[in-house]
């Protein structure tokens, strides 16, 4: 990780967690998931509206794709160690989700849509899990995502086509009908992921 991706990724958090402190002060009686949170952060400005592409090469919609519990991740397929580990342990806790039966969607959205075309977008879902929703498009609308989502990326100068990216690495928990409700670290493990999503998952089935 370079010196400015860790400046930019501590400010990055400054920002949200202050950007969000007003929500926990002024929801904190009535927050269906207060016993879930892993921290003081609760919902509000984040996610919305995306318009995507799916490996099929087939436009779709956040309302196409996040149709059960989510966990969102954006990143890009030549990333050589931050979005393999993070994706692993995703769907580890997505896996480990199914055997207690809780149904959750891994989604990756890529930050690189010059090299992560539809095609290779799929063969990379085809390895990485066979529930993964994995998402390019234009460099217009993967902006427009970030920004839905608040998160980073920067492409590092390069003379070939073998550039890295800068970019954040929050996972993000989406439940239909309440969208984002909390977010994991990079530190937070496979395991200690999905007893905080089928925390959630619970909590919004008795809210109903």
């Amino acid at each position: 990780m370079t010196r400015l991706y860790a400046g930019v990724a501590a400010a990055a958090v400054a920002a949200f967690l202050g950007g969000s402190a007003w929500y926990v002060l002024s929801n904190r009686g009535d927050d269906a998931f207060a016993q879930c949170r892993q921290g003081q952060i609760a919902g509000g400005d984040i996610g919305g509206p995306f318009t995507l592409v799916n490996p099929a090469g087939e436009t779709v919609t956040e309302a196409q794709v996040l149709t059960k519990p989510s966990l969102v991740y954006f990143g890009y397929t030549f990333c050589p160690d931050v979005c393999p580990f993070d994706m692993a342990r995703n769907v580890e806790a997505v896996d480990i989700l199914e055997e207690r039966g809780i149904d959750v969607t891994p989604v990756f959205i890529s930050i690189d849509p010059e090299r992560d075309t539809p095609e290779a977008l799929g063969d990379y879902a085809f390895n990485m899990h066979p529930k993964l929703v994995a998402l390019t498009g234009s460099a217009e609308q993967v902006k427009a995502a970030s920004q839905a989502y608040k998160t980073y990326y920067r492409k590092q100068p390069a003379e070939d086509e073998f550039y890295l990216m800068d970019h954040s690495t929050f996972t993000y928990l989406m439940l239909p009908g309440t969208g984002f409700v909390d977010f994991f670290r990079r530190e937070v493990t496979s395991e200690q992921m999905a007893d905080s999503v089928g925390c959630f998952v619970q909590a919004a089935e008795a809210a109903k």
